[in-house]
């Protein structure tokens, strides 16, 4: 088959941060790297790059719960018509909810197939909307698994995902395929960055956590636990990479727990920043119960970070027990203790950050994207043949 043309619809786009976008940006640059056109149609950002090609943005307004969040205004003629123009062979929505359903319009208007997916668990978020929560909960899920079903195909990042989407009645095939990690990326990195730009001392120990400062992400808990450990071992130091609504809230909380010498917040970092943080990191702590995937976890163990996490969800297929890090029930005592294990055991901790490389390379990036081409390719033949036994039936 030709090189293809892909319209990729997502309500979250760069320079926004999210796991979303970082698998956008991911399977995007392999796809181009073999010879593929990736066209992103996005919502527009106050300090986007007025440089960037291949990228299209709908007018948009502020989320009122998150202002450094654009919430897309899904009517454009003049998008529409870019997309006819590029005469695209698939479309690929992120969201079930605007600039997806756009998407899906576009690929019914266009009779190409259509393929959706799966990142976030939408009712874990609904504490952002800020009236009837129980009922939005239950419309989510009606409304994720609803349009699941009108689309061609539905891509998960772990088969937890997978299980519970069908749960939901998602009768569309669906298949697995993680964002990948571009491995090469993490493996270098100043192994001293964070001694040296937030002044920690060299005998301490620190604990990694990179992700949105939410309250999906279960930091409150995370800090709780690390309280924990700070009563039976000292040197040591938290550090939490990123930005969002509950940074405020965690401050406070390390002063409440009194670890606020304990806690360093960087705020978010561009990516050549986040890696130096990985690489001057001793463990990678993690305590979201939300995650499809946990894209971060991949991130940290190609820089040799053995990892301790709650046990849910995605991050369950992310992190192999006691091989390259400790999977424990959501329970504080059992989190801080195999924190412990890690800090006060050096054997186990080198032993498990060789592991954590060498398991990594399973989601390579390239790999990864090659398994989302076939699935692309497959999914446009079928359509073709159909189409082409419709035709000469009429």
């Amino acid at each position: 088959m030709d090189k293809l043309k892909v319209g990729v619809f997502t309500d979250s786009y760069k320079p926004y941060t999210s796991g979303v976008v970082r698998s956008i940006d991911t399977f995007t640059t392999e796809l181009e790297a073999m010879g593929h056109q990736i066209f992103i149609f996005a919502p527009n950002y106050p300090n986007c790059d007025k440089r960037e090609t291949g990228v299209f943005r709908f007018p948009s307004i502020p989320a009122p719960t998150h202002p450094n969040y654009s919430l897309a205004l899904p009517f454009s003629f003049r998008m529409r018509n870019i997309a006819e123009k590029l005469n695209l062979d698939i479309i690929h929505v992120h969201s079930p909810f605007l600039l997806g359903r756009v998407g899906a319009r576009y690929a019914k208007r266009m009779q190409i197939p259509l393929v959706f997916t799966f990142h976030t668990l939408y009712e874990e978020y609904v504490h952002y909307i800020p009236f009837a929560h129980g009922i939005t909960k239950d419309l989510t899920q009606r409304l994720s698994s609803d349009f699941c079903n009108q689309c061609d195909l539905v891509v998960t990042p772990t088969r937890i995902v997978s299980d519970y989407i069908k749960s939901l009645g998602v009768k569309t095939g669906v298949v697995n395929v993680p964002t990948g990690i571009q491995v090469q990326d993490y493996g270098s990195g100043d192994k001293e960055w964070l001694q040296k730009y937030y002044s920690i001392p060299g005998h301490e120990k620190v604990l990694l956590c990179v992700g949105r400062l939410g309250r999906e992400k279960n930091l409150q808990w995370l800090l709780e636990s690390i309280a924990l450990v700070g009563k039976q071992y000292t040197h040591f130091r938290l550090v939490l990479v990123g930005e969002g609504p509950e940074e405020n809230n965690l401050k406070d909380k390390t002063v409440e727990l009194g670890i606020e010498n304990k806690v360093t917040f960087t705020g978010v970092l561009p990516k050549e920043k986040v890696i130096h943080c990985y690489n001057s990191s001793d463990i990678f702590v993690f305590a979201s119960v939300t995650e499809t995937q946990g894209l971060v976890i991949g991130e940290a163990k190609a820089a040799g970070l053995p990892v301790v996490a709650v046990d849910a969800n995605g991050v369950s297929e992310m992190v192999e027990h006691e091989k390259d890090g400790f999977l424990t029930e959501l329970n504080q005592e059992e989190f801080a203790g195999r924190v412990l294990t890690m800090l006060k055991d050096e054997g186990i901790r080198k032993q498990m950050a060789e592991q954590a490389v060498i398991n990594v390379d399973q989601i390579s990036s390239k790999n990864c994207a090659l398994k989302l081409l076939r699935c692309y390719i497959d999914l446009i033949e079928k359509h073709n043949k159909l189409r082409h036994n419709i035709f000469n039936i009429n």
